[in-house]
């Protein structure tokens, strides 16, 4: 287990929405994703904010147009509000994982193990039935593919999840 998974276990629990947390998401999420966000735990609530600070700032920093990138960020986890995990539950499936080196995923057929593996599915496919473009489905969808490469939106996104 590396320093960053107890950071993350930390951070877990002393997460906070602030005050210009809502002002940033209410930029760029309307009425319906906003109830969507709000399903979210508290500390993926705050995951996501974090997420979508740093897309913004990497955004910034390459000169690329960041609104679709942000509400990605914004909802990259929303496939986490069909099982929901609680703190106890994801740091047992991380372990899980290390130990197994991913095999634990052969039990899939358990909602939050299947959550925990396939958030960017399910998150994409809730979204879908709100009709949403296809760029902003496949940046959820696909958060955590690293075998997809080449795609500059996807890997910023990726990133600033890993970091955040």
């Amino acid at each position: 287990m590396n320093f960053y998974r107890v950071k993350q276990f930390y951070w877990s629990i002393s997460s906070k929405m602030e005050v210009e947390d809502e002002k940033f998401i209410n930029q760029y999420l309307n009425t319906d994703e906003l109830k969507l966000f709000y399903e979210l735990s508290k500390s993926e609530q705050k995951h996501s904010v974090k997420v979508a600070y740093d897309v913004k700032k990497t955004c910034e920093e390459e000169n690329i147009n960041s609104k679709l990138l942000i509400k990605a960020a914004l909802l990259h986890d929303i496939g986490k509000t069909f099982k929901k995990l609680n703190l106890i539950d994801k740091s047992i499936l991380v372990m899980a994982d290390n130990m197994t080196k991913g095999s634990v995923r052969k039990l899939s057929q358990i909602k939050k193990v299947n959550v925990y593996y396939n958030h960017g599915k399910i998150g994409s496919d809730i979204l879908k039935k709100y009709g949403y473009e296809k760029e902003l489905l496949y940046l959820i969808e696909n958060h955590h593919n690293f075998k997809i490469s080449g795609n500059r939106a996807l890997e910023i996104l990726r990133e600033c999840d890993d970091r955040n």
